[in-house]
C-alpha cells in the first residue's frame, strides 16, 4: 500500500473528548473515525488490525471443533419474548417496520441459537455443537465512553455450544477457557481470568477475562495469598468478628444531627463495625410494574456497603432503584435514624410486611448501634436476633480491598481497577428451557438441551491492545496483529533514492511481506513521527548516503518499533534479515 494514496490522514492532535490512549491513537493513527457517539468507522488501517484479530480467533474457535456461521443481526420480536428477555435487557434496541412489526437489533445471539437448536437439534447423535460467528452487535448504552471501550455498535466474536447435560458443558467448558487465552496471548494482551456475575445473560456460572488498567471500567478483587479472583459484582470475602459474649441491653440515646454512620459512631464513641447501616431501595420482580413493586430495606454492618448486583441476585433478580423519603416514612422507619426495630418484618419474600433484607456480617457482631425509627435517637446494644427480625440473611455487601479472603487462611483482598477483554457463560437451561428446545436421549425421552455463551469483542481488544503496547510517539503493535510486517519509507531527493525504494517495494511484497509505503515527498521528520504513530513493526528506510555504502552495492537502515536501536542491513540481503530477525512482543 502507497501512503500517498492511503484513505484518510494522520493527524498530530487528538480530539479533546479522547481519555484513553487508545482513543487519542487509533483516531491520530487514522485506524477509526467517529461518526457519532459509540459510532466508529474503520479505516483500512483499523480495518487491516481487526481482520487479523479475526483470523486468530476463528484459527482458535476452529481448533476446538467450532463451525463459523453468519447470523442475522434483525431478529423478530417474538424470539426475544420467548426468552422472557424483550422487557428485561436494558441496553436492547427496538425497531418497528411496516406498522406492528417489531424486531431488537442483535445485542446478543443466544436468541436466535437456541431458536436453531430448537429446529435443527433432535436427538442425542446431534450433540455436543459448537458454533460461533464474528459479526455486528448492537446495545443501547447510555454513556459511550472509552473510544473503543464501550460502544453502541460494535464487532463480537460469540460462540455457543449445545450440550446433552452440565457433566458435558463442564467438560467442554476449560476447552474454551485455554482457546480465549491463546486468543489474547497471540494478540500480545495477558489477561487475568476471574468470576463474574451473570447478569443479563443469565445461567449459572461465568468467568470473565480482565486486562488491570487505571482507567478500567470494572473493578475486580484478587487475593494476596492464593488465586482467588472475581469480579467486584460477584466477589466473596469472610466477615470478620464474633458475636459478644455478653448482650448489652437495649437502650435508646439522644444522637442530634447524626444521619451517617460516621457521625453515630463518633457520638456514641464506637468503630463502625459496631453500627448497622439502613439502606433503603424500591424493588420491582422482572417484568413488574413500578407502581407493583415494594420496598426494600436492607441492612448491612456500617463499615461495609451493600453490593447492588448481589443485593438483587438473592431477591432472584428484578430492578432497584433508591426508596422516596415517603415510601420510607409509609412503612413505619426515620431516613437517617431508622432500623428494623419496632417494625412489622415480613416472615418470607411473598409475604405482606416490612422486606429486610440483611446481611451475613450481622451474624459476626453484635451489641450493634442502630436507629431508633425517630429523628435524633438511636439504640445502643442491639442484637439480631434479639431485638428485630429479617425477612432474608444473604450475601449483599461488596468486598473490598482489605476484606479478608474467604477461600485461603490468611490471605487478604485487594481492588484494583480492570477493562473487561471478554467472556465466557456457562447459561445451562436457561433458554432451552424458555423455548421447549429438547432432544431425544438414547431412551427416547426429551431431555433439556445445555448451552454456553462466550464472547469477545473486536473492537474493545484492539483498544485493550493499544493500551498495553505504546510509548510516547504513537502505536507498537504486535506483530501478529500489525496492519502491514515493514513500513518502507525513502528520505532525501533524487531519482536514484525513489527508484530504489520503488524497486524494494516491489521486492518486498513478492517475498510476501505485507508493506506500507511511505511514498511521499515529505520531510524526514514528518515520515518518522507518522511511522512511529501508526506502530509498524519494522521500518526500513532508504536514503542517499546508505544507499552508498558497501562498495556501491548499498544498504538500509532498519529499526524495530519497540526498540530504540537502528541498524544497517544490507540492500540484497534484507529479506534474509527480515526473515532471520522477526519482531519480538
Amino acid at each position: 500500500m502507497r501512503l500517498s494514496k492511503s484513505f484518510g490522514k494522520t493527524l498530530r492532535q487528538a480530539p479533546a473528548d479522547a481519555d484513553m490512549i487508545s482513543h487519542q491513537l487509533l483516531i491520530r493513527g487514522n485506524f477509526v473515525r467517529p461518526a457519532g457517539a459509540g459510532i466508529y468507522t474503520f479505516m483500512p488501517f483499523g480495518y487491516r488490525v481487526m481482520r487479523h484479530i479475526w483470523r486468530i480467533m476463528a484459527e482458535e474457535m476452529d481448533a476446538i471443533d467450532g463451525q463459523e456461521m453468519w447470523m442475522p443481526n434483525l431478529h423478530p420480536a417474538a424470539l426475544w419474548q420467548a426468552t422472557g428477555r424483550w422487557d428485561t435487557v436494558d441496553v436492547l434496541m427496538r425497531v418497528k417496520a411496516g406498522g406492528s412489526r417489531e424486531y431488537a437489533l442483535s445485542a446478543t445471539h443466544e436468541e436466535i441459537v437456541v431458536d436453531l437448536a430448537l429446529r435443527e437439534v433432535e436427538s442425542y447423535r446431534d450433540l455436543p455443537r459448537m458454533v460461533y460467528h464474528i459479526s455486528k452487535k448492537f446495545r443501547d448504552e447510555q454513556r459511550a465512553r472509552g473510544g473503543l471501550l464501550r460502544l453502541r455498535e460494535f464487532v463480537m466474536k460469540d460462540a455457543y455450544t449445545l450440550d446433552m447435560d452440565e457433566a458435558a458443558l463442564d467438560a467442554y467448558y476449560p476447552h474454551m477457557v485455554q482457546a480465549y487465552f491463546n486468543i489474547f496471548r497471540r494478540c500480545g494482551v495477558d489477561v487475568t481470568a476471574i468470576d463474574a456475575d451473570v447478569g443479563a445473560m443469565g445461567g449459572k456460572t461465568s468467568q470473565e477475562f480482565v486486562v488491570p488498567h487505571p482507567q478500567g471500567e470494572d473493578t475486580f478483587i484478587a487475593c494476596d495469598g492464593c488465586d482467588y479472583a472475581a469480579n467486584v459484582e460477584a466477589a466473596v470475602f469472610a466477615r470478620e468478628g464474633k458475636q459478644p459474649d455478653v448482650l448489652a441491653p437495649l437502650q435508646k440515646v439522644a444522637t442530634p444531627n447524626c444521619t451517617t454512620i460516621a457521625e453515630v459512631a463518633d457520638f456514641v464513641g464506637v468503630a463502625t463495625d459496631q453500627t448497622l447501616k439502613a439502606v433503603f431501595y424500591w424493588w420491582r420482580r422482572p417484568g413488574q410494574e413500578e407502581a407493583d413493586g415494594r420496598l426494600l430495606f436492607v441492612l448491612v454492618r456500617g463499615d461495609l456497603e451493600v453490593n447492588e448486583v448481589k443485593l438483587a441476585n438473592a431477591l432472584g433478580g428484578g430492578v432497584l432503584r433508591a426508596a422516596a423519603d415517603d415510601e420510607i416514612a409509609a412503612a413505619g422507619a426515620v431516613p437517617g435514624y431508622a432500623s428494623a426495630i419496632g417494625l412489622d418484618v415480613a416472615p418470607a419474600v411473598q409475604s405482606p410486611g416490612v422486606l429486610v433484607v440483611a446481611d451475613s456480617s450481622l451474624e459476626a457482631g453484635g451489641n450493634f448501634v442502630v436507629g431508633a425509627n425517630e429523628a435524633g435517637y438511636h439504640f445502643t446494644g442491639a442484637n439480631y436476633p434479639r431485638d428485630f427480625a429479617v425477612t432474608l440473611m444473604a450475601d449483599i455487601a461488596q468486598a473490598d480491598t482489605g476484606c479478608r479472603c474467604a477461600h485461603c487462611a490468611g490471605g487478604r483482598l485487594a481492588a484494583r481497577r480492570a477493562i473487561e477483554a471478554g467472556h465466557c457463560f456457562k447459561l445451562g437451561t436457561r433458554y432451552s428451557q424458555a423455548v421447549n428446545a429438547t432432544y431425544l436421549d438414547e431412551d427416547g425421552r426429551p431431555q433439556p438441551i445445555y448451552m454456553g455463551s462466550y464472547g469477545i469483542g473486536l473492537d474493545r481488544l484492539i483498544a485493550v491492545i493499544v493500551e498495553l503496547h505504546h510509548d510516547d510517539d504513537g502505536i507498537i503493535w504486535p506483530e501478529s496483529v500489525a496492519p502491514y510486517q515493514v513500513h518502507l519509507l525513502h528520505l532525501g531527493k533524487g531519482d536514484a533514492v525513489r527508484e530504489a525504494a520503488d524497486a524494494l517495494y516491489a521486492d518486498l511484497r513478492q517475498s510476501g511481506f505485507s508493506v506500507l509505503y511511505d511514498d511521499r515527498e515529505a520531510s524526514a521528520g514528518v515520515k518518522f513521527k507518522d511511522a512511529d504513530l501508526i506502530g509498524i513493526p519494522w521500518r526500513v528506510t532508504v536514503g542517499a548516503r546508505g544507499l552508498a555504502q558497501g562498495n556501491g552495492r548499498g544498504s538500509v537502515e532498519v529499526k524495530h518499533r519497540a526498540r530504540p536501536e537502528r541498524e544497517l542491513a544490507p540492500l540484497a540481503g534484507l529479506i534474509d534479515f527480515l526473515r532471520n530477525n522477526p519482531p519480538m512482543t
